[in-house]
């Protein structure tokens, strides 16, 4: 099903000699260019970040390397959402501008960072992504070290390029890949968890782009393999810069990317009105194609507030339950898939 509103991305640079989005609209690839050379705004505005959150049977590792020009942030987070535990350990710096060398693509390159006691490595030959950490002192004196390679790159992603009305120099351009099969082990406190490609997917979450200063977003993701052995992969998200001319919204069946148009979180409020985010959330599109219940396992939530920056992070794990249905029509049931949707608000 394609919806008139939303423009597909067609191939060339990302942005033109002023320095702003050259198209805004998706795609299921990385068609336009990006280059941090040819950014017009101030150099302390732009944020680059590869993300990966490794979903499996024993575990879920989520690695951040992020360079947002004023802070550098390397990030190692392992999760038990069957045990509602997690331990999370990150690393900052100061006025990276853009040292960390994220790579301008998704498709090949390396990137790693090293600290005191740390080493944490990305690295993409176009087959296969490898993720290597160590950390001398994860939790309580106790190192972890990992080792993950991602293959089967699925034929299709989400691709977006996304203005911010009133600020023509300011983008943020994105691509989500969900269904990556993972193969590798995680060893902290004396055990090792293992990822089997069978049964173990990971999303990468790419992204790069000169950011206002005040926002809030929405993102949920679920990979996983569907009980007839198909993948399937869901990237939803709203709630940040002009998406007049597409949303990030799609389905994923083993590959093959179905374009969704616009979601809603109903997340539960408190008595004070405020979110709350561990009990049953609905997230629904406006089409009668996605209807799920959420419910939340575990928050990793961040909140922290240093002068003018300020964030409040609730990425919830948890599992998915309910249907979704295809460009072609097919109705595909989800039973208690785990996944994460999360609410971020930042003034950065």
């Amino acid at each position: 099903m394609a919806y008139d509103s939303q423009k597909l991305l067609t191939p060339g640079d990302l942005l033109d000699e002023k320095g702003q989005l050259a198209q805004c609209g998706y795609s299921t690839s990385l068609v336009r260019r990006y280059d941090r050379k040819a950014i017009k705004a101030c150099g302390l505005r732009i944020k680059e970040w590869d993300y990966y959150c490794i979903t499996g049977k024993e575990c879920v590792l989520c690695l951040t390397i992020a360079d947002n020009s004023y802070m550098k942030l390397d990030s190692v987070t392992l999760l038990f959402p069957d045990r509602c535990t997690q331990i999370q350990k990150s690393m900052m710096g100061l006025l990276p501008l853009g040292k960390v060398k994220l790579p301008a693509t998704s498709a090949v390159g390396d990137v790693k960072v090293e600290g005191k006691g740390y080493t944490l490595a990305f690295t993409n030959d176009g087959t296969k992504r490898v993720l290597d950490v160590h950390i001398e002192d994860f939790n309580a004196g106790r190192p972890l070290t990992a080792h993950v390679e991602l293959t089967d790159e699925p034929k299709d992603s989400m691709v977006i390029a996304t203005p911010f009305a009133g600020y023509p120099r300011h983008f943020y351009y994105n691509q989500k890949i969900n269904c990556l099969r993972a193969k590798g082990d995680v060893a902290f406190g004396g055990e090792i968890y293992t990822f089997r490609p069978e049964t173990d997917l990971a999303v990468l979450d790419w992204g790069r782009g000169v950011w206002t200063y005040a926002n809030t977003w929405y993102w949920g993701s679920l990979s996983t393999v569907l009980p007839d052995g198909r993948t399937l992969g869901l990237n939803l998200g709203y709630g940040f810069g002009d998406t007049t001319a597409a949303t990030e919204n799609m389905l994923f069946v083993d590959g093959v990317a179905h374009k969704l148009e616009h979601v809603l979180f109903e997340i539960p409020k408190n008595t004070s009105g405020s979110d709350d985010f561990m009990k049953p959330w609905r997230i629904r599109d406006n089409n009668g194609r996605l209807d799920l219940r959420f419910e939340p396992a575990i928050d990793r939530a961040d909140c922290t507030s240093v002068l003018v920056i300020e964030s409040d992070q609730h990425q919830v794990f948890g599992y998915m339950t309910g249907k979704v249905v295809t460009d072609e029509g097919e109705e595909i049931r989800i039973e208690r898939a785990l996944g994460f949707a999360e609410k971020v608000k930042n003034r950065w």
